[in-house]
């Protein structure tokens, strides 16, 4: 079953963890100094919060697969419903390692379907809108994250 995730950037990351702890009842399952993730059951998210001095609000929404044959299928389905994808076999990125596929939808929403291998110690990649994903890029895409 696949999970919903949505990105936020924050100004305030410790403001907001607080805010997102009492929204949700949880800890986060990830938190670190610039960045924290809740993996949720009730509703079935993945949601993050990431700090930005420049930029804050929704950065991007997502389909978290749980295997790489589950991510196959949601990027078939993207390629039937003709939407460009920038597709990065393998990435680090938000201190995970993951396969993933960039999008905008009809309306210019970045979306990012992905599918996590495990875990890294630090960031990753640097902060990059993904909005910016889908333009050609200056560098390779491989370096770039899912800020």
């Amino acid at each position: 079953m696949k999970r919903f995730h949505v990105n936020i950037a924050v100004k305030d990351l410790d403001r907001s963890l607080r805010f997102y702890q009492d929204l949700f009842a949880a800890e986060p399952t990830v938190a670190k100094v610039d960045y924290a993730k809740w993996m949720l059951d009730d509703p079935r998210i993945n949601f993050s919060i990431t700090q930005s001095d420049s930029k804050r609000g929704i950065q991007h929404l997502g389909l978290q697969a749980e295997s790489m044959q589950e991510l196959g299928e949601i990027q078939q389905r993207l390629s039937t419903a003709g939407q460009k994808t920038v597709d990065q076999a393998e990435t680090e990125c938000c201190y995970a390692r993951s396969s993933k596929s960039w999008l905008r939808d009809p309306d210019e929403v970045s979306w990012e379907t992905f599918f996590t291998h495990g875990q890294i110690t630090h960031y990753g990649g640097e902060f990059v809108d993904a909005r910016e994903m889908l333009k050609p890029p200056a560098d390779p895409v491989g370096k770039r994250c899912c800020a």
